[in-house]
């Protein structure tokens, strides 16, 4: 969204503390396992390098999981919760969901949009995140045919750190050409018990451009990005879907997914 872009940009510019990015949390520590196992999540919508503000969500409009492309509705097991960053508390929800047999479970959140005061428009960010099961891949490349997706080129539950993680930016399953693709690491690990960030930083950002990466899409919607760091890594591609206004105000519907690289 062009406008989002330039607010931020100048609310970078101009505040004394700079605008770093939103990003929908759909938060587990692990994505993938050797048995079926429950999977506890968590969702919420923060700023995960700096563990910062924490926005309230409010009820989401879908939240459902997709394996061996047969789709289980999960809103009924959410559960509200108030999750705290290192600046304030926001509420979010949790909910957990017992893996059934082998192969890919593709959660995917349908947020309703918050209303950013400071840009005075609205914000959607439609997110996946896949857990697997017995190594056995099935769904982790398929299109769900959310409004706005990334879809997977490289396994994003089977990465070396230092390996590259490839996706396909899609309004309504079409490639984005160009697409603006915001990048960060989830730097404060999040307790799963207490509801909270760590207090204690993973890395180190030394300026603020490293807080909030920003890399673009191909003429094919394609984007690549290098992973340094073991951990969890989000993408956000700005404003691709295509609903653009939401109740009288601007709507930047964003795709986002969550990807875990670990160590060899």
């Amino acid at each position: 969204m062009k406008k989002r872009i330039v607010l931020l940009s100048l609310l970078a510019t101009f505040c004394a503390a700079p605008a770093f990015a939103h990003f929908q949390m759909l938060y587990t520590p692990e994505t993938i396992y050797d048995k079926s196992e429950e999977v506890p999540l968590k969702l919420v919508f923060t700023h995960p390098f700096e563990a910062g503000h924490t926005m309230n969500m409010g009820k989401p409009l879908e939240f459902f999981v997709v394996n061996k492309e047969k789709k289980t509705d999960l809103m009924d097991t959410l559960k509200p919760i108030v999750w705290a960053g290192l600046e304030n508390k926001g509420k979010g929800y949790e909910t957990s969901y017992k893996l059934k047999g082998m192969g890919d479970y593709v959660f995917c959140l349908v947020p309703a949009p918050y209303l950013e005061k400071s840009e005075d428009a609205y914000i959607q960010q439609i997110t996946k995140m896949i857990v697997n099961n017995g190594s056995l891949p099935t769904d982790w490349d398929s299109d769900i045919g959310l409004k706005a997706e990334i879809t997977p080129l490289d396994k994003p539950y089977a990465l070396w750190t230092g390996n590259v993680f490839r996706g396909v930016v899609k309004c309504e399953g079409k490639p984005v050409p160009g697409a603006e693709i915001e990048v960060e690491f989830l730097n404060h690990k999040p307790d799963m018990k207490k509801n909270a960030f760590d207090k204690k930083p993973m890395a180190e950002a030394p300026h603020d451009a490293f807080v909030t990466m920003t890399i673009k899409a191909d003429e094919q919607g394609v984007f690549t990005f290098g992973i340094p760091k073991a951990g969890w890594w989000g993408f956000a591609a700005l404003g691709v879907g295509p609903d653009t206004e939401y109740q009288g105000k601007e709507l930047s519907q964003d795709a986002v997914i969550w990807v875990q690289a670990i160590d060899m």
